[in-house]
């Protein structure tokens, strides 16, 4: 996940160059998911032809809906808002992810919220002051943050990469939350879809195929030239290539992966370091401006998400001590030399509210010492 975040670190730098040089963001999408899926549609063909799951119309919905999600809502938006912003903000504005993802989760009925437990007050708060942080981005923007190096790199370079953010800083928040919440939103149902769909090569590249449709005939609306769809060996070439391979079919694939073992807000938590990484890189390549509000709303956007995987954290915790509690064996000595071992098979504790009695599930076994 650490690798992953320099990985999309560095994209947001190189596309943001192309953007202002005049590629449009729709053809963009198309391409990179193009790549995508002929970079993995091999592996999977060849290493899941066994395992492959059979496709069921429930399971096309899905595929279908997280390359609307996916490849098509978020990419798109996310490009959008990166070309009026800067690399930096838009990272920071993405940092919302972990508090979007609780709160559909909670709408999903996938996370429970007891107000009265510690924990699930930090995740209400964290998600408060995320949005507050957002909304702080939003509006405010403040003095320039003069950094000493960025003053000593070409002006030529700024002048490309800053280009009309400035006119266009709310259009470019609004797109970005878009696309956040669409990323969001994306996790919460590949994380659903990997339970039916077991095999993450083939999810990812059906994904990414269906991702390449839907942008084809989104971009035949949007774009009427067809010289927008001319691209050489040149800058342009290389950001979709990078964001095919790196960002789309490496990236959704490690993601599943981790996602699978540790959970979507394991996922979303490294999301911070990404922002970190690209202002180191965006101050000293592109000689980046930042504004006081900026950084303000970074501030309160992290301390947003330290309260919401600090809750989570919690919580795992305790689901942890309660299977240990049912699935360890409960050992005592009974006398003789013997000695009596509980073991909870799946213990369900079910009560009949009208007679009040518990009933448990307990099977004894004794051993000799």
């Amino acid at each position: 996940m650490i690798s992953l975040q320099f990985g999309y670190g560095g994209m947001n730098i190189i596309t943001k160059v192309s953007l202002n040089r005049g590629m449009s963001h729709y053809v963009l999408v198309v391409y990179r998911n193009a790549f995508a899926t002929a970079i993995i549609a091999p592996f999977a063909l060849f290493l899941e032809r066994k395992i492959r799951p059979k496709m069921t119309f429930m399971m096309f919905l899905q595929i279908f809906v997280l390359g609307l999600l996916g490849p098509v809502i978020d990419q798109n938006f996310y490009y959008a808002g990166l070309k009026y912003t800067s690399p930096t903000f838009s990272c920071a504005m993405s940092n919302m992810l972990p508090a979007m993802t609780f709160v559909i989760a909670v709408l999903c009925r996938m996370e429970k919220v007891d107000i009265k437990k510690i924990r699930c007050q930090a995740k209400v708060l964290g998600t408060i002051v995320t949005v507050a942080g957002a909304m702080l981005m939003t509006l405010y923007k403040g003095h320039v943050v003069n950094l000493i190096w960025s003053n000593h790199i070409n002006y030529n370079v700024t002048e490309i990469t800053n280009g009309t953010y400035d006119k266009d800083w709310v259009k470019g928040s609004i797109f970005l939350i878009l696309a956040t919440l669409a990323w969001a939103s994306f996790f919460i149902l590949q994380n659903i879809t990997m339970r039916k769909y077991t095999a993450p090569l083939s999810l990812i590249a059906l994904v990414c195929f269906m991702g390449t449709l839907q942008s084809i005939a989104i971009t035949f609306v949007m774009e009427h030239k067809n010289s927008v769809w001319t691209i050489g060996f040149d800058m342009n070439l290389f950001v979709v290539a990078y964001a095919g391979i790196v960002s789309s079919s490496i990236a959704y694939y490690v993601q599943g992966i981790v996602m699978e073992k540790k959970g979507p807000f394991f996922v979303t938590s490294f999301s911070p370091l990404m922002m970190i990484i690209v202002a180191i890189m965006g101050s000293f390549i592109l000689a980046e401006k930042l504004y006081i509000g900026g950084i303000i709303g970074a501030v309160l956007i992290l301390a947003g998400i330290y309260f919401v995987l600090w809750g989570k954290y919690k919580e795992y915790k305790e689901k942890e001590i309660e299977e240990v509690l049912i699935h360890e064996p409960v050992k005592g000595i009974i006398g003789n030399n013997k000695m009596m071992i509980l073991q909870n098979n799946d213990i369900e504790m079910q009560k009949n509210y009208e007679n009040k009695i518990p009933i448990p599930i307990i099977s004894i076994r004794v051993s000799k010492a």
